[in-house]
């Protein structure tokens, strides 16, 4: 048998759950953005999404407290930018400024949209029975927007330990879902 036994620290690294997209939030006096990729789709009409948010992070703190957000989705072109933002803690810098991204206002939430980024989603939190044992949060999309000139939108997505993939090859198969 070829297989070898694999740590299981590194079990995240075969599942990675999607894109890495830029959280922003606003407190009221300042703006955050951090790094996120442990997110799932958890129902789609309306649409829910539940993700992991550490709670040490500077983000967790005010997402609880004000209960909305918006999920930015990034491409390859902001890679550089996305590490950064996941290296460093809203606490101490504003990332907006520091990084050269754009706050653009959102409709239904306080957090701000990135302007660089090819989709965003405004989210409200829905459920947070598991944030307290898990620091998992369920969101309910509010109003999506995406950059339409985008035909094939390269997102990033993480392997661990400082390695990303970008997707290849896309194909088409018979299917009855929409």
């Amino acid at each position: 048998m070829k297989k070898r036994s694999l740590a299981l620290s590194m079990v995240y690294r075969l599942i990675e759950p999607g894109p890495v997209v830029l959280v922003t939030t606003a407190d009221g006096t300042r703006l955050n953005v951090m790094a996120m990729s442990w997110h799932t789709m958890m129902d789609f009409e309306p649409p829910l999404i539940g993700c992991v948010i550490s709670d040490r992070s500077f983000t967790f703190d005010i997402l609880r407290r004000h209960r909305e957000c918006v999920i930015n989705i990034p491409t390859v072109e902001l890679a550089r930018k996305v590490v950064r933002c996941g290296n460093t803690s809203g606490r101490t810098i504003d990332k907006f400024k520091v990084f050269g991204l754009t706050p653009i206002p959102a409709t239904y939430v306080h957090a701000p949209l990135i302007d660089e980024c090819y989709a965003n989603l405004e989210c409200k939190l829905v459920d947070s029975r598991l944030v307290a044992k898990y620091d998992f949060f369920v969101l309910e999309v509010l109003k999506a927007w995406i950059d339409r000139s985008r035909k094939h939108p390269e997102t990033i997505h993480h392997l661990g330990m400082g390695s990303f993939m970008v997707p290849g090859r896309t194909f088409k198969l018979p299917s009855r879902m929409k």
